[in-house]
């Protein structure tokens, strides 16, 4: 089997390349730059971007196209590259499969197309039935992943054969960036996290999304959304076992939710005009604002998605940015959970 994988050097990427070549796959990469996160793997290089002329050609031969690149940015300078790398590049990249001859895609959209079911509704946990009103959609990332899967949408009904996979929050290794929730675990590690907001998301293992890439392709139905997470939790209650696996007391001040709310909007507001540069996004605290939830049996029943414990996959994010020189921490407890 032949697989084209776009974003092969991105978080998710990486180690659906790595779950790839682990079942036998072809993998074709589609990278910019030296990809340092596929380094030494056994794969076919093609450089460009999703609006490269010769993409269709460079999917010639493949089975599927896996589309996991996307540009991911809270600030409000970036909604127009946001929006364009991500509906118009998905289309780009669903035009030229389809001129490929591919038989099937695997796009990978987010929970952050889905939205947050407001609490006024009740204690419903959304699934893959809910559709939060795009206007109701916080920020410029969110839109343009719904907006994504409208572009999906339109290629089904002429015929296309796409499934759409939403991961919630991955965690665990090859995250270089970091993700901002890769970037949370670095600062609690090292220290630069005196208190917490009081927020919810659900976290999962990011070997999990890999296979469950896979298992879209094999068991998906076209044009189908599948959630890919595992366990919903407070950040609170993430912290308080970063804090066991690091031997670091997790912060026990809670911030009411104006204070970070204040400072993200001095930032872009005020000071960024003024050429300095912010270091908290103003979509991201209105983000935070939400418990971030979701119910992941659809994905559990119908692709047999694994479920690897939180936990551990903390553990392996934290082993992965401490051997990486993300952080430096003296107490690593390898306590498996």
């Amino acid at each position: 089997m032949n697989a084209f994988v776009t974003g092969a050097s991105g978080f998710v990427g990486a180690n659906l390349v790595r779950s790839l070549l682990e079942r036998g796959w072809r993998v074709r990469a589609l990278v910019r730059g030296s990809a340092p996160t596929l380094e030494g793997l056994a794969i076919e290089r093609v450089a460009g971007d999703l609006f490269a002329p010769h993409l269709a050609d460079a999917m010639a031969g493949c089975d599927a196209v896996f589309h996991v690149a996307a540009t991911y940015s809270l600030w409000r300078r970036d909604r127009e590259t946001v929006m364009h790398a991500n509906v118009a590049g998905t289309r780009s990249v669903l035009d030229a499969a389809r001129r490929a001859g591919v038989g099937r895609v695997v796009h990978t959209s987010s929970v952050a197309a889905i939205g947050v079911r407001p609490e006024a509704y009740g204690a419903y946990t959304p699934d893959e039935t809910y559709q939060s009103p795009p206007d109701k959609l916080v920020g410029a990332y969110k839109r343009s992943k719904y907006y994504a899967e409208q572009e999906v949408a339109r290629a089904v009904a002429a015929g296309q054969d796409v499934v759409i996979v939403n991961p919630t929050t991955p965690i665990g290794p090859y995250d270089a960036k970091p993700t901002p929730t890769g970037d949370i675990i670095v600062r609690f590690c090292t220290g630069r996290m005196p208190a917490y907001v009081d927020t919810g998301l659900n976290l999962v293992d990011v070997r999990d999304v890999a296979e469950g890439h896979i298992a879209a392709f094999e068991r998906g139905v076209s044009g189908e959304r599948y959630i890919l997470g595992n366990e919903n939790l407070t950040l609170r209650s993430m912290l308080e076992r970063l804090s066991t696996i690091v031997g670091r007391p997790a912060p026990s001040v809670r911030l009411p939710a104006a204070v970070p709310l204040l400072y993200a909007a001095l930032g872009e507001y005020v000071l960024a005009p003024l050429g300095v540069k912010p270091d908290v996004p103003l979509e991201a605290v209105r983000m935070s604002k939400q418990r971030m939830y979701y119910d992941v049996s659809k994905g559990v029943r119908d692709l047999a998605l694994p479920r690897r414990p939180v936990t551990n996959a903390l553990i392996d994010a934290v082993t992965w940015f401490r051997e990486n020189n993300y952080i430096d921490v003296r107490e690593f407890h390898g306590n498996r959970a």
